[in-house]
């Protein structure tokens, strides 16, 4: 009997991919910070997911050339939302670091909480195939 791993993952595997992602996203709202005109970019997380997890191809980077790798969607991906502004800035840049730290915090929680269950999913299966 083969091991079906998307069965086995769930859909562990799709979070931290996507929490690696949103980590990226979040850290270079936080690096530019100060550049003038700079706006905030985020996902919603729930909707990126449930399309991952569907099965849907336009969570994935569109490939121009056939050999081309396949990478992770990125900040350029339609799935990344622009941030709304509590307060404006006189220069453009919609960067609010209070609110960025503290989604970064939270996304990094979140991600070893995946990685977690992941790790679990990992240990679960070896100790099956090593029957213990």
């Amino acid at each position: 009997m083969a091991i079906n791993f998307a069965n086995a993952l769930g859909v562990h595997e799709h979070a931290l991919t996507l929490r690696t992602q949103r980590t990226s996203m979040l850290a270079s709202n936080i690096a530019n910070a100060d550049t003038p005109g700079y706006k905030a970019r985020d996902m919603d997380f729930g909707s990126v997911l449930a399309q991952a997890t569907s099965g849907r191809s336009d969570v994935a980077m569109q490939q121009t050339h056939t050999r081309h790798i396949t990478g992770m969607p990125g900040l350029n991906d339609p799935s990344a939302l622009y941030r709304v502004p509590s307060q404006p800035s006189v220069d453009g840049n919609t960067v609010d670091e209070q609110i960025e730290n503290a989604a970064f915090a939270r996304n990094a929680l979140e991600h070893q909480a995946s990685f977690q269950f992941l790790n679990g999913k990992f240990t679960g299966m070896i100790k099956a195939l090593k029957g213990e």
